[in-house]
């Protein structure tokens, strides 16, 4: 499973998808070896979990646990087999090949996990991604297009995001040159952008036209009163640093949960989020399958 979110977010709380989409064979097949050698090793029967961080080709091993996960049953239900039955089976003395399991399975669609957040029942809290563990839940989305089962999961997670309207932009100093192509991305979907001072002025210079906003601290109108007036259908707003900034985000972030505008805070989250609505663009509508017609097509 590659994670959506960059690394430092906590497993339970970043989106997951299978298979892995940025990944290279060199780094897949670094990671197979590593995990054969690690279960070799340790002698586990059943299951076993492995977390890894992948920068510039070298694979590195956070941590091991020979146990389950709670990603067990969306891995399951991705590829088609019972694992934690299977694991079961393996504990009490069966083989591998007694139950048919002796090959990796690839799927040919992908499958997205979501985590499910409680901020609306906490209203005022921040909802940024952390190492602390935050959801309470999680959902799924499946498709043969990576953008569009990202779509799913977040229509499923309650965190729907539009096909067109209004988006807000407001980024960390060294988000905003990342934030220029995705920008240009939503300007050609066909989004209205508004965005913060140093924002605006950043698209601006590159040509992307937004309606420049006062910060919340600076006056008026700014992003509390354009949700408030229900003007928003989206918001996008990495976490910076500082006092002042800190203050003026929770208070836009709890208030956009409080009426419920969905919100992006990470640029790979948004690079998932642009590509999912390019995708559901070009297709027009959303596909509903079985699981049992997508294990049809999988890939051993």
């Amino acid at each position: 499973m590659e994670h959506v979110e960059f690394a430092g977010v906590h497993s339970g709380d970043s989106a997951c998808v299978i298979p892995a989409t940025t990944l290279s064979d060199a780094a897949k097949n670094q990671i197979r070896e590593h995990c054969y050698a690690l279960a070799r090793e340790l002698g586990v029967i059943g299951l076993m979990n492995v977390q890894f961080a992948i920068r510039d080709e070298d694979v590195y091993i956070l941590e091991v646990n020979p146990r389950a996960s709670r990603t067990i049953p969306f891995v399951s239900k991705a590829i088609g087999k019972p694992l934690a039955k299977i694991a079961t089976a393996v504990m009490t003395g069966k083989s591998l090949e007694e139950l048919d399991f002796t090959s990796e399975i690839i799927p040919t669609h992908y499958s997205v996990k979501e985590a499910v957040f409680p901020f609306i029942r906490f209203p005022g809290s921040d909802i940024t991604l952390s190492p602390e563990m935050r959801s309470t839940g999680e959902v799924m989305g499946i498709d043969d297009s990576f953008g569009v089962s990202y779509i799913k999961s977040q229509m499923a997670a309650g965190n729907t995001l539009p096909k067109s309207g209004n988006v807000f932009l407001s980024v960390r100093d060294a988000d905003k040159s990342v934030l220029v192509p995705f920008a240009r991305r939503l300007d050609k979907l066909g989004y209205t952008i508004y965005a913060t001072l140093g924002t605006s002025t950043v698209l601006r210079d590159n040509g992307i036209a937004s309606e420049a906003v006062f910060k919340i601290s600076s006056g008026r109108p700014n992003a509390l009163d354009m949700i408030r007036a229900r003007k928003l259908g989206w918001i996008v707003n990495t976490p910076s640093s500082g006092t002042d900034p800190k203050i003026d985000e929770i208070r836009m972030r709890a208030e956009a949960v409080i009426h419920g505008v969905p919100i992006t805070t990470t640029m790979s989250g948004l690079n998932a989020a642009v590509s999912g609505l390019e995708a559901f663009q070009a297709v027009g509508k959303l596909g509903v399958r079985s699981l049992q017609d997508y294990h049809k097509d999988v890939v051993h």
